[in-house]
């Protein structure tokens, strides 16, 4: 399953250059000319890793970096910038960016960038068995396939390991702390909003009635447990 990346940059001659390389890398890329569009498609829709420009018209990076980690959301982000502006860089490292690389760059370093902090959550151990069916979904973990009633169900690379650490520990009550640390990699209490976001989107692809949830069941006060 490709990982998704949303390119928020304005200048165009870079989208098509960098979109190009991307997607020849094998990501899906989706972009978005200026911080408000930006901040909108990140919130809505599920990536793996924004790559952020620092100056942006309607809406600077910084704000919209901002604006993401304030709401909850754990998405890595890459911050493109001018060189000189160190004072920005460190403003963005401490609000929530990942990581930085200054203009102009290599590009066989940005992909380098890319790939560590799409390493950064760990992946979780195939299910000792390689298919795993509750209700009409069936989970193919070597295919990376998730099939209801026999169609495709389109999960992004991070719900997919969302779903799979849910099926390899299904029975168990899982606190948002442990989902964060063991799904995405990060450490500690804070931005806990982003696995609420992604539980509710597997919610509305998998389960036949969101609001009568059948599979991944909220344990108030505690965290989720998945019942698959």
């Amino acid at each position: 399953m490709d990982e998704q990346i949303l390119l928020v940059e304005d200048e165009p001659g870079l989208v098509a250059t960098l979109g190009d390389r991307l997607r020849s890398e094998g990501y899906k890329v989706e972009t978005a000319p200026n911080g408000v569009e930006g901040l909108s498609r990140a919130v809505s829709d599920c990536f793996d890793l924004i790559i952020l420009d620092l100056m942006l018209p309607r809406k600077n990076g910084l704000d919209v970096c901002r604006d993401l980690r304030q709401q909850g959301f754990a998405t890595p982000i890459l911050m493109l910038t001018a060189r000189g502006q160190t004072v920005d860089k460190v403003i963005g490292l401490k609000i929530g960016a990942d990581d930085y690389l200054t203009k102009p760059f290599d590009m066989r370093e940005l992909l380098a960038r890319i790939e560590a902090l799409l390493r950064r959550a760990p992946r979780a151990a195939l299910s000792p068995s390689p298919v795993y069916q509750f209700g009409t979904i069936r989970v193919d973990f070597r295919r990376t396939e998730v099939l209801r009633d026999g169609t495709p169900v389109a999960l992004c690379a991070r719900e997919f390991q969302l779903l799979r650490y849910f099926i390899e520990h299904r029975g168990v009550t899982l606190s948002r702390r442990v989902l964060l640390r063991e799904v995405w990699g990060y450490s500690g209490a804070q931005l806990t909003r982003t696995v609420d976001v992604h539980v509710a989107s597997l919610r509305r692809k998998l389960e036949v009635d969101p609001g009568n949830r059948q599979f991944i069941l909220t344990v108030l006060g505690f965290g989720y447990k998945f019942a698959g």
